[in-house]
């Protein structure tokens, strides 16, 4: 399988490269030169295997041949990341909630977030790609989070042979138990600072790293290399390809659906990354009808799945649901060059315009072609609370407030007409937004976010999950706060 840049269809990379560099030099994304191919036999197949075995022969289909990778050492990743680290044996469990729509649960892991999917996997291909092209040469990742990426990209990177770790959060744009989780994170490898501004600002400083001469030069000179455990690095967004695939496949199991049925899924949704693997599932063969996109108040990306006008000229909103709070969605430009016929110039010529101009629009026709597979809607703060509100008392499910928006853009999106079976991505536990949660529910406000935790649980009956208990007794091991133009002086380990 062999890799190219969004933004230079000259770069041929191997998977292990692509994983390991994380960006292509020139600022492009890395993707695949063409799409694996799922069938109904293979599905079938996969169907009557747990959650690891379908995710190792995903990612075999990525990841080999001509990648430098044997088979067995894709199943020592996948097995080394999902044994004993979820609470559930299924990993990512479907759960009823009505009579044709079904909750993809992706918050069992460690962090209690859907990036555990993810990053308990990338530190795994990471260290096994960087032996294969770097020389032995240290990896530096650098991250940057509106929320649950910097938890989950600790947790999953600490104290990793060879590996350091830095991660960027807006200042005041993570919940408290976001934050407590990423400034008390234990490592000896690992580093957590406060950006001044929006998730926005730390995403474009972190791209500016990747691309800044100086900076390149001076790393390589202490014998490291810069990478991503954010969404822009390929080996982020192949493992999220796997659960679009095994929520098929439990469907199909349990009889919900026959084989070849189409089936949608609605996906909250603020970088791209997830639903753009439910796209990759899509491309591959599996039988989606419609990716429908929830936006929250901040509906860039709802915009421009309706008009093609890509605009983040716009107030920008901090929310309950702080991990949609993001005006610049990188993932967006994979979407944009395997529909628009693997035209990088094109692609590198938009985001040159949003860089510069902070829009740009593309032709009619790829907007029809991108409508065709994608639907889109918005959830606003009120409507967020209702969400969960309504989930709670009709169906008697505990929802996150992301969930929640995608919980109101599918009634929205059903009024029209259209009853396909829909599977939810949840993706974070309501007890991580457990202040924003009780007050959706109508109940009295906590002290603090950590006391919510507690009432939610007392009043629901529902568990805390283990990850999320004592936070407020653990120790800030990091308080640092820097303008985004400061940066790259804490990238040294």
């Amino acid at each position: 399988m062999q890799y190219t840049s969004t933004r230079d269809s000259r770069v041929a990379a191997t998977s292990a490269q692509a994983i390991a560099q994380g960006i292509s030099a020139e600022g492009g994304l890395f993707l695949p030169q063409s799409m694996p191919r799922l069938t109904m036999e293979d599905i079938a197949r996969l169907a009557a295997l747990p959650y690891i075995d379908r995710a190792t022969w995903v990612l075999r289909q990525f990841l080999t041949p001509k990648g430098g990778w044997a088979n067995g050492e894709v199943a020592a990743c996948v097995a080394g990341a999902y044994t004993g680290s979820f609470s559930h044996p299924s990993v990512a469990p479907l759960r009823p909630l009505n009579h044709n729509t079904d909750v993809l649960e992706l918050f069992c892991g460690p962090t209690s977030a859907f990036k555990d999917l993810a990053l308990q996997l990338l530190p795994r291909l990471l260290t096994a790609s960087a032996k294969k092209v770097l020389g032995g040469k240290e990896i530096t990742v650098l991250v940057a989070t509106s929320g649950d990426t910097g938890k989950a990209a600790l947790e999953g990177f600490r104290d990793v042979e060879g590996t350091n770790i830095a991660v960027f959060y807006p200042v005041e744009g993570v919940s408290a138990v976001q934050k407590r989780q990423m400034v008390s994170q234990p490592g000896n490898n690992v580093r957590v600072v406060a950006v001044e501004g929006n998730f926005d600002d730390a995403q474009t400083g972190v791209k500016d790293i990747f691309i800044n001469p100086a900076l390149l030069q001076a790393i390589e000179a202490k014998n490291q290399v810069f990478s991503s455990a954010n969404s822009i690095n390929w080996g982020r967004v192949v493992p999220q390809v796997v659960y679009y695939i095994s929520a098929y496949c439990d469907l199909l199991r349990a009889g919900k659906i026959a084989p070849g049925e189409e089936i949608n899924f609605v996906v909250p949704t603020g970088n791209f990354g997830n639903i753009l693997a439910g796209y990759f599932a899509k491309e591959m063969g599996l039988p989606i009808a419609k990716l429908i996109c929830a936006s929250n108040q901040n509906r860039v990306l709802t915009d421009f799945l309706q008009t093609g006008v890509y605009d983040r000229n716009r107030d920008f909103y901090l929310t309950s649901a702080p991990s949609m709070d993001i005006l610049i969605s990188s993932n967006l430009e994979r979407l944009l060059w395997l529909a628009n016929g693997h035209d990088s110039a094109q692609v590198a010529e938009w985001m040159q315009q949003l860089r510069t101009a902070g829009r740009y629009k593309i032709p009619g026709a790829l907007l029809q072609k991108l409508q065709k597979a994608f639907a889109a809607g918005a959830c606003s703060q009120a409507q967020c609370a209702a969400a969960i509100r309504g989930a709670w008392e009709q169906n008697g499910y505990l929802s996150d407030t992301h969930t929640a928006c995608a919980l109101h853009v599918l009634e929205e999106y059903r009024a029209a007409g259209d009853q396909t079976r829909t599977v939810v991505v949840s993706t974070a536990s309501p007890f991580k937004f457990a202040a924003s949660v009780l007050d959706a529910l109508g109940l009295p406000p906590a002290n603090d976010e950590f006391a919510a935790l507690e009432a939610l649980e007392a009043a629901t009956g529902v568990s805390c999950p283990a990850p999320l208990q004592g936070l407020r007794e653990k120790p800030v091991r990091f308080p640092q706060v820097c303008a985004p133009a400061a940066m790259a002086e804490y990238v040294w380990f």
